[in-house]
């Protein structure tokens, strides 16, 4: 078949590597200048560092077979990601741990003493938390959430956390050992020459046709047996019914000659210092040597229609719009979502490769019945209770439709 995606993103690449294994026709349109989406890297003509452009990526999965599969297309070096953060004139250790603890509290606990600490410091008076502060509070009381869960909340979210529901912080990851590693997967690495160079491996098949700089309009569907749409979901209406909502970054990039901060990722947590993160890209690196450095400072506000989504806004109003959109995606023909924009989803890379993986193989087994959104979105989705509407098949038809949580 004549198979059209859009997006040359990792959601593009793998479904379209796979449906050219299957022997179909792959044409990928791509609005940027390059391929990888939002985890296009690039090395820095001055300094030679490996820049993550969109913000860094940090590879980590319990999925053996992705983690097998993007090992195919690049080596993986280790890497753990170990965040620090500068909250009123002290540097402290991110998640919260036993170290975190102990320092905002100059005590030196073990963990038994340390749970029950922080237990006794908890807002028990609290018992159906509706915000996002009385979570915060009701699980780690006033000290560690002023001081590590307050101010960044709202220069991430811009607005006050009593403001954002209780739901955005179902669980704190707190963890009463000295244990720094950011993520817990039991895979976590770098592609060695970077994302970029594996998505293009990743494409790398006679049967892929890449065509970078080129928009898409929704006209151009009707000369493709089927369209795999990676872009915004309420982009392929026109916005007809108003836009979702996102939160973007603005980066401000500087040098340095040496090592600025000493870690990758180092996160400011007081609300009056404008930026929530200066990232180090070396950093992410380590196994290669460079005497200048590269940084960003990250600044988090609101989308606006000329900038580059990152994280859906999921409140009250774009849950609605959502539902609104995606009972229109289920009538729609010939077209399925993908990918983070398309699902109006934050996804980890691990999470979109799968799914676009399992996307690939449900239209192998029944194209003519391919749904508006994968198999496996709908139940995440009902499990995750992120849609409060009714959601089923298009026009009789099987299939379903949904989103899920990144």
């Amino acid at each position: 078949m004549k198979l059209l995606l859009v997006g040359a993103g990792l959601s593009g690449a793998v479904i379209g590597r796979a449906l050219a294994e299957a022997g179909h026709d792959i044409t990928i349109f791509e609005a940027r200048d390059h391929v990888a989406g939002n985890c296009h890297t690039v090395k820095d003509p001055e300094t030679g560092v490996m820049v993550h452009r969109y913000g860094p990526h940090i590879f980590h999965t319990d999925d053996a077979g992705v983690w097998d599969y993007v090992n195919r297309y690049a080596t993986f070096r280790p890497y753990r990601n170990r965040v620090k953060t500068t909250v009123r004139g002290q540097v402290y250790s991110l998640p919260i741990n036993l170290h975190t603890i102990n320092q905002i509290y100059g005590r030196t606990l073990r963990p038994d003493e340390a749970r029950a600490f922080i237990d006794a410091q908890a807002d028990t008076s609290i018992t159906d938390p509706q915000t996002f502060e009385q979570q915060a509070l009701r699980l780690v009381g006033p000290d560690l959430y002023e001081a590590f869960l307050k101010g960044y909340t709202v220069k991430q979210w811009g607005m006050s956390p009593t403001e954002l529901p209780a739901s955005i912080l179902k669980r704190l990851p707190l963890r009463f050992n000295y244990d720094d590693n950011y993520f817990f997967h039991r895979f976590q690495g770098m592609p060695e020459q970077g994302y970029t160079a594996m998505v293009e491996r990743i494409l790398d098949h006679p049967g892929i046709a890449v065509h970078l700089n080129t928009p898409f309009a929704r006209d151009q569907a009707g000369a493709y047996d089927h369209v795999f749409y990676a872009g915004p979901l309420d982009g392929w209406f026109d916005y007809e019914m108003g836009r979702l909502g996102y939160r973007t970054l603005d980066f401000e990039r500087f040098t340095h000659l040496g090592d600025y901060q000493g870690c990758a990722v180092m996160n400011y947590g007081d609300a009056d210092v404008p930026y929530t993160r200066i990232t180090e890209h070396k950093h992410f690196a380590p196994w290669e040597s460079h005497e200048a450095s590269v940084l960003y400072r990250e600044y988090s506000r609101l989308c606006t229609p000329d900038d580059i989504p990152y994280y859906p806004i999921r409140l009250v109003q774009e849950k609605a719009l959502l539902g609104d959109y995606v009972e229109q995606a289920q009538q729609a023909q010939g077209v399925t979502f993908v990918g983070r924009l398309g699902t109006y989803r934050y996804l980890d890379m691990d999470v979109t490769i799968r799914e676009a993986l399992e996307t690939a193989a449900l239209f192998e087994k029944a194209p003519q019945a391919m749904p508006a959104f994968g198999e496996g979105q709908i139940n995440k989705a009902k499990k995750i209770g992120y849609f409060n509407i009714k959601v089923g098949g298009r026009g009789g038809g099987g299939g379903g439709a949904g989103g899920g949580g990144g």
